[in-house]
């Protein structure tokens, strides 16, 4: 079969092959228990479910103008105030089939085949093959001192004439770092004078624990003319719970907001207008469920990393936010992918191999389940890791026996 350059060097997104993996085994009954994922349990805002649930009986599910309906930039603005501190307009806003779509088509609409696109390691599985998709090439930045920190310095090193954008991810997926005021004002500063777009992934902005708040970058920008190129990104998935909603936005310059709603328009046209208008149900409605959320993350971050503190040669970092961990594993099996294989097919535990996110002999173990899943997928993890665990393990009616090692 003939199929162009770009379809040959995409690659599959890992983490939706884990839930499928994940559905198959549960509809075979199997005991499996899911810490790759990246979907909280938390039901979607009464709130959202009205205002779709209201629209819907309206029978008025038509056509959505292609960057976004009036009540939800309206919303999008407000919420932007509250929590950026910033007044934008609505030509400064592109609301898309979610934040991925949003990042996608802007993307698009500044990237030339053969340019670079930069972002710090580890990453979203995502960010490599999106700039595949535009013909161009997605350059990951380690940093200097092997932290998931990075510097100023470290992303310096890497711009080269090439260079078109840069994405920073603050609360991180997959390492669920937020990066230092410091960063972000240095990173503003120095796409605005290299004049690079800075696309801001603010997904996880308001999951943030140990009573820190997210930065907002509007804070540390001097340019806000019409050559701004910095580009927030947003949306009601994770801090709503309300991932299969598929609504997120961009905030960016007018002409650059033009761009990428023509762009939007041939590929998708508008997003559902029913989700949108639950998008403005979860926007305009009562918080709480973000409070909420965060709190029971928090607590299931204290018990996941509690467990792997105990659990000897694997070494994490604390999460400041979002609902991952990444865990190295490496003094136990520098392959991540075997590793993570590994505990799929002895025990059943589902977790993201780390090179995925550009590093290696990591894994990253999701904590947005129950606290039950959590206990008792390390427990299995350390049954099949550690030499010193016991040689059988029972899950529910099933005796497992050490016959690997």
């Amino acid at each position: 079969m003939s199929l162009s350059q770009i379809a040959r060097s995409v690659c599959p997104s890992p983490t939706l092959a884990l839930n499928e993996k994940a559905a198959i085994l549960r509809e075979k009954g199997d005991p499996v228990i899911h810490l790759g994922g990246g979907e909280p349990k938390s039901k979607a805002p009464i709130d959202a479910l009205l205002a779709a649930s209201a629209h819907l009986n309206s029978g008025e599910i038509r056509y959505a103008p292609a960057d976004g309906i009036p009540a939800l930039k309206k919303a999008v603005i407000r919420y932007t105030e509250e929590h950026y501190h910033r007044t934008v307009a609505p030509e400064n806003i592109i609301c898309s089939g979610g934040a991925k779509q949003a990042i996608m088509v802007a993307l698009q609409a500044i990237l030339n085949p053969q340019e670079e696109v930069l972002f710090p390691a580890p990453y979203w599985v995502s960010y490599p093959e999106m700039a595949k998709l535009c013909g161009a090439n997605g350059i990951p930045v380690y940093s200097e001192d092997g932290s998931f920190i990075p510097r100023i310095k470290d992303i310096e090193q890497r711009v080269g004439p090439y260079t078109k954008a840069i994405i920073i991810n603050s609360p991180n997926n997959p390492s669920g770092v937020m990066y230092p005021e410091s960063f972000i004002a240095d990173i503003i500063d120095f796409c605005e004078r290299r004049d690079i777009y800075l696309i801001m992934d603010d997904i996880y902005h308001r999951l943030v624990f140990d009573n820190k708040k997210a930065i907002s970058c509007f804070d540390y920008a001097k340019d806000f003319s019409e050559n701004s190129k910095l580009i927030v990104i947003n949306g009601i998935s994770k801090v709503y719970a309300m991932t299969g909603f598929r609504i997120g936005w961009a905030i960016g310059n007018k002409k650059l907001i033009e761009a990428m709603t023509n762009i939007q328009g041939h590929q998708t046209s508008g997003p559902s207008v029913l989700l949108q208008k639950a998008a403005v149900g979860a926007l305009n409605g009562v918080q709480s469920c973000i409070d909420s959320l965060r709190v029971t993350l928090e607590n299931n971050r204290n018990v996941l990393v509690d467990r792997l503190n105990a659990f000897k040669g694997v070494h994490v970092t604390k999460p400041d936010g979002t609902f991952y961990c990444f865990a190295d594993f490496s003094a136990y099996e520098k392959n991540s992918h075997k590793l993570s294989n590994l505990l799929i097919d002895k025990v059943m535990v589902l977790t993201m191999p780390g090179i995925e996110f550009g590093m290696e002999g990591y894994l990253r173990i999701s904590f947005c389940g129950s606290i039950k899943d959590i206990t008792e997928g390390i427990e299995r993890i350390k049954w099949v890791l550690d030499p010193e665990s016991p040689n059988e393990l029972y899950i529910g009616d099933r005796k497992l026996v050490r016959d690997w090692i």
